[in-house]
């Protein structure tokens, strides 16, 4: 519940950026492209129209491209109530429509949370009793109505506030000199603003001398729109360049920095228009105020730091030319991020429209405790363990296991205490998660009793830190991915035994001993004489089942839609997998110095980025099954009779290669480090047999399957046209050849990700000698990218991999060169 805002200040802005009709349900925005030299009004009709307007920054600002994405949601419904269907098949259509909004801009969270508040609504709605298409649509429009009203609100109240504030931090100061950055006026708000709300209040109190804007480049937001509105608002205002900034304060004086923001971390880090970490660092040297101004939309408590911001990267053509005239040579390289992250150490305040945030005093440095801050005005409810901490985020009804709690939690579920059987004080509990992104318990009830694996997801990944968060919605796609893999291929699946959505924690089976995990058995030469056979049958069954081969139209179309759901996981493949391996990132490491020049020759290698950013293509927008999208060999548990593959949180519909291309890229990874390890090469050897058989197992069980489907109901190659055995032949000749094309390219990429990105494989990392890991590592390497460019170019021939690979395998290190 949120509290009062109180009385309305300064007046109403004269300039609007939208207009709305809420008994018409008709929308208009104000094209801010066309600002200062024309006044233009574009329609927004439809999700597709909003989705344009955000993304060719027509509209801009983070509050008010959250707000135009929920008015096109609510105009797009409402000019399609007629056409709705029941209430389920309307929840999912606008779910999809606001998935499709969330992509249009990366950096700002107000668009997400808005996103995230009205799908939450859009499905408590469907799930009503007698529940109408109709009702769903109500709902979200008065939902989004009621959005544009509280933004202009919580404006005024920021003004007042930030206004307040900055006459308390200047005190000997009757008349101000304010400078500000972007714009933050009535143009980026629903007709008020934020910052510059704050020098509205100002100058309507008679205390503003100046207001200072720098013109934000490479876009001009400064020169185009706030100067703009300075003018159309009577303010004493002057225009200056953004490397004015620090001479300006210098020179002529500046009382305070006021600036808005786009995304504000749970510690007060803040993501706004490039140049604002600029604007902060001179205001530390020249101790002139920083001061955030933006609403609780803003605040990302899910975020501990900036560090997990992701930044969006625009046109080189942005920054290389100026109104359609280029000003730089073609040849010159540019980097052109939208934003920057300024850290909570240079911010004085961040000001919201329930009052002023201020700075604490930790033994790592000054800090906002901006989840505590939330939770004290109503806006978010956090546990005592939360609070304790300064307000690191948690969701409400999540508790985070230790064996102590775990013991407990056990005990009061019935059906896992009575599988451990012995009293809970005899339970033997043992934390053995070795991975990246979740806590792994095995419990044993002891004497007579049995033994479970429970498993829970973390709300960050474990190698960074809280600094790097993630969904615990994922916890939801494993225990659905589990149940879906284990209809179709229960011999290689371990049954599920409980699931508790809001702890993100399952119960299953517990993989008995002499199982092992597939990558520790290939370090130690562990034979699988059944493994090419069990990981084909998996594969096969669970990708053709669940393809459009297989499930009827519409099924098929829901669980796509379903399962898209999974984002975050699916945004860090794209990060970790196809991205930041091919430039410089933070994240990356490698074997060094042994290995510098290769890592470099990945990151400069024209051909190869462009085969892996066709290779992500595939990735994004291929829906052809539901894929295990994690399924290297960490992921397998094995012994010589018996395989189970497990850890499917990454589920998602996707491109059948990128499973099968993780198998094998995985196995292609043991096999090149085990010149690194003492198994021999006859050892090796296997390991390449074992990558050939899988696919041609794979390969010949999936045609199998399909031929078998003679009176099957997916609309791809339906029998009614493919209706005899030849016919049939002939159409699975070339999708088979297509997917091993993809198979092997994917491989490639998870190899390079594997060795020059953030997280390697034990398979090499164990190896000790840093030269000869990096002979290992080089080989591997100079493989997958043969497998990347080939894979662009088709027609692959995997006797010539294999043979390719051998090659590779036993060439001198000194011979070894990035091409």
């Amino acid at each position: 519940v949120r509290r009062s805002m109180g009385s309305i200040g300064a007046p109403v802005a004269s300039l609007q950026p939208l207009d709305y009709d809420a008994s018409a349900k008709r929308l208009r925005i104000l094209d801010q492209l066309l600002l200062p030299h024309a006044k233009a009004w574009v329609e927004v009709v439809d999700v597709q129209g909003a989705f344009d307007v955000i993304k060719r920054m027509q509209v801009r600002g983070a509050p008010l491209i959250a707000i135009v994405a929920a008015l096109g949601l609510a105009v797009d419904a409402h000019a399609n109530r007629g056409e709705t269907g029941g209430a389920e098949d309307t929840a999912r259509g606008l779910l999809d429509n606001m998935q499709r909004l969330r992509m249009s801009r990366p950096t700002a969270v107000n668009l997400f949370r808005a996103m995230d508040e009205l799908g939450e609504l859009v499905t408590a709605e469907a799930d009503k009793d007698g529940a109408t298409g109709e009702a769903v649509i109500d709902a979200v429009v008065a939902a989004a109505e009621k959005m544009l009203e509280d933004d202009l609100a919580a404006n005024r109240s920021m003004g007042r506030h930030g206004a307040d504030l900055v006459q308390r931090l200047a005190p000997d100061r009757p008349q101000l000199r304010l400078l500000t950055h972007c714009n933050t006026g009535a143009l980026a708000t629903s007709g008020h603003g934020t910052a510059l709300g704050v020098v509205r209040e100002l100058h309507a109190r008679g205390v503003l001398e100046h207001i200072y804007c720098t013109e934000t480049r490479p876009y001009n937001q400064g020169a185009r729109l706030t100067a703009f509105e300075i003018v159309e608002e009577g303010m004493p205002g002057t225009l200056v360049t953004d490397s004015m900034a620090a001479f300006l304060m210098h020179t002529r004086g500046v009382d305070a920095v006021v600036v808005g923001a786009d995304r504000i971390t749970a510690n007060g880090d803040t993501a706004n228009k490039i140049g604002t970490m600029s604007l902060a660092i001179a205001c530390k040297h020249f101790g002139i105020p920083m001061i955030i101004v933006a609403p609780t939309t803003t605040l990302d408590p899910k975020l501990p730091t900036g560090k997990s911001i992701l930044i969006e990267e625009r046109r080189a053509e942005e920054l290389t030319s100026v109104a359609g005239v280029k000003i730089a040579p073609d040849a010159i390289g540019v980097w052109n991020p939208a934003f920057d992250v300024t850290p909570a150490t240079l911010i004085t305040n961040i000001v919201t429209e329930f009052g002023v945030i201020h700075p604490v005093e930790k033994p790592d440095g000054v800090m906002f405790e901006v989840p505590r801050f939330m939770h004290e005005h109503g806006v978010l409810q956090l546990p005592e363990e939360a609070l304790a901490t300064g307000g690191a985020y948690y969701p409400p009804d999540y508790t985070k296991m230790d064996e102590h709690r775990l013991r407990a939690y056990l005990a009061a579920t019935p059906r896992l205490a009575s599988l451990l059987s012995s009293p809970a004080e005899e339970w033997s509990i043992r934390e053995v998660g070795d991975g990246n992104l979740n806590l792994v318990f095995i419990v044993s009830g002891g004497e007579g009793g049995g033994v479970v694996v429970v498993k829970q997801a973390l709300p960050y990944v474990r190698c960074v830190g809280e600094q790097w968060p993630l969904s615990l919605e994922r916890a939801s796609f494993e225990h659905a991915a589990l149940l879906e893999q284990r209809r179709w291929c229960p011999e290689h699946v371990p049954e599920v035994y409980h699931f508790d959505k809001p702890n993100a924690l399952m119960a299953m089976r517990f993989i008995e001993p002499p199982h092992l995990i597939l990558r520790k058995g290939f370090i130690t030469g562990m034979q699988y004489p059944s493994l090419a056979s069990h990981v084909a049958e998996f594969l096969a069954q669970t990708l053709f089942h669940t393809s459009s081969l297989h499930l009827p139209s519409p099924e098929f179309r829901t669980a796509v839609s379903r399962w898209s759901r999974n984002t975050s996981l699916c945004a860090l493949t794209e990060q970790v997998v196809f991205s930041e391996p091919y430039m410089e990132a933070s994240n990356n490491r490698w074997t060094t110095p042994q290995l510098d020049d290769f890592a470099r020759g990945v990151r400069e290698d024209v051909p190869l980025r462009l085969a892996a950013a066709a290779l992500k293509e595939h990735f994004l927008h291929s829906t052809e099954a539901l894929i295990h999208a994690d399924l290297h060999t960490g992921s397998v548990m094995a012994t010589s009779e018996t395989t189970f593959v497990i850890d499917p949180e990454f589920a998602f519909y996707g491109p059948m290669g990128f499973d099968i291309g993780a198998f094998l890229g995985n196995v292609l990874l043991a096999y090149f480090s085990q010149g690194g390890h003492s198994n021999g090469d006859a050892y090796a050897a296997s390991l390449l047999e074992l990558f050939q058989q899988t696919w041609t197992l794979f390969r010949a069980r999936f045609q199998s399957l399909w031929t078998a489907s003679a009176g099957r109901q997916g609309p791809s190659y339906i029998a009614g046209v493919f209706s005899t055995a030849a016919s049939v032949q002939e159409a699975q000749g070339p999708y088979m050849d297509r997917l091993m094309d993809a198979s092997l390219g994917f491989a490639g990429c998870k190899m390079i990700r594997r060795i020059v990105g953030i997280a390697h494989v034990e398979d090499l990392e164990s190896i000790q000698d840093a030269d000869a890991r990096s002979t290992c590592e080089k080989r591997a390497l100079l493989l997958a990218r043969s497998l990347v460019l080939q894979s662009a170019q088709g027609g692959m021939d995997l006797e010539a991999v294999v043979a390719e690979a051998q090659g590779l395998y036993s060439t001198p290190p000194g011979d070894l060169a990035w091409p």
